[in-house]
């Protein structure tokens, strides 16, 4: 590799950003161009910088390291640094991008560095994994929130505050008691991390926070629409599926 990786490290703690430099400083394939301590920081200067690699903590401040992923413009190599093992170890399986268990050896980081050397040198990519990787969050089943990205504001929307999600192709656009906002985002990831009993897919179109239901109504022979709870009584289309699930959740 002829040029040296402009090497960008995320990480909240001052003694493992120590660390990470005293450990990095002498690496013949690596240039360090900044240091961010918080996820927020971390988005706008992968953004600017446009690094090759990326040191990434995945608990930090406001917002994770996981979290981050979703707002990049631009999409760098990126090692984990964690103490959640039983997550990395499911999200690396297949080795498309690399993790550094806490406390972590010289030698351990160098491999780590090694395999993004050789998934630059092969003009592979680790986007797909990337993505994954946003899945999920440590110590939990379920997602508590959202991050939307809106030009140059970043929203975090609580779960709580979910009215509904209506899907539109590839995006979703996603009704909060304050507003609503779209993201690049399938209705399969929604229904998979929003929990169960608080959210229902009563449609192929539509999932439903359970608490914002008002009513449900049927307007011919097995078919169904709910009425919600806000001021414009908005009607959702509810499929067989979805009247199953609704009856299964709201007992009845």
């Amino acid at each position: 590799m002829s040029a040296k990786l402009q090497t960008l490290l995320i990480e909240d703690e001052e003694l493992a950003r120590n660390l990470l430099r005293s450990y990095l400083k002498d690496h013949p394939d690596i240039e360090i161009i900044g240091e961010c301590e918080n996820g927020f920081d971390g988005v706008k200067a992968i953004n600017e910088k446009k690094p090759d690699l990326v040191f990434l903590d995945i608990q930090m401040p406001k917002i994770t390291g996981f979290e981050m992923i979703e707002l990049l413009d631009h999409k760098p190599q990126i090692i984990f640094t964690t103490a959640y093992d039983q997550y990395a170890l499911k999200a690396f399986e297949l080795n498309a991008v690399d993790y550094l268990l806490k406390p972590f050896s010289k030698e351990r980081m160098m491999t780590a560095i090694e395999k993004v050397v050789h998934h630059i040198q092969h003009e592979e990519t680790n986007l797909d994994k990337l993505e994954e990787l946003s899945n999920f969050r440590p110590g939990e089943a379920y997602i508590d929130r959202v991050v939307v990205k809106d030009r140059h504001k970043i929203h975090i929307i609580t779960v709580d505050k979910i009215r509904y999600i209506e899907s539109l192709d590839d995006y979703v656009m996603i009704y909060t008691t304050d507003g609503r906002h779209m993201k690049q985002k399938t209705m399969k990831y929604f229904e998979t991390y929003l929990d169960p009993k608080n959210f229902i897919r009563i449609h192929r179109s539509y999932i439903v926070q359970v608490d914002n239901i008002a009513e449900i109504q049927q307007y011919e022979k097995e078919a169904y629409v709910v009425i919600l709870k806000d001021k414009d009584k908005t009607r959702l289309k509810v499929s067989k599926t979805g009247y199953k699930k609704i009856k299964e959740v709201l007992h009845f």
